[in-house]
C-alpha cells in the first residue's frame, strides 16, 4: 500500500510542475488516503504481533 502512495505523490509531483492542478490535487488527495489507510493498518498489525489486541 505505500508503494501505490509513492505512486500518486509522484503523479501529483509531475501534474503540479507541469500546471495539471486538478490532477495534482486528486492524486495528492488519493495519496493522502492511502498513506492514512497504511499508518493505521500498520499500527495494528504491529499491536497484534505484540499480543496487544
Amino acid at each position: 500500500m505505500l508503494y501505490w502512495t509513492v505512486i500518486f505523490l509522484v503523479i501529483a509531483l509531475i501534474a503540479g510542475v507541469l500546471g495539471f492542478g486538478g490532477i495534482a490535487s486528486a492524486a495528492s488527495g488519493i495519496a493522502k488516503v492511502l498513506f492514512i489507510i497504511f499508518i493505521v493498518l500498520f499500527l495494528i498489525s504491529l499491536a497484534a504481533g505484540r499480543g496487544w489486541i
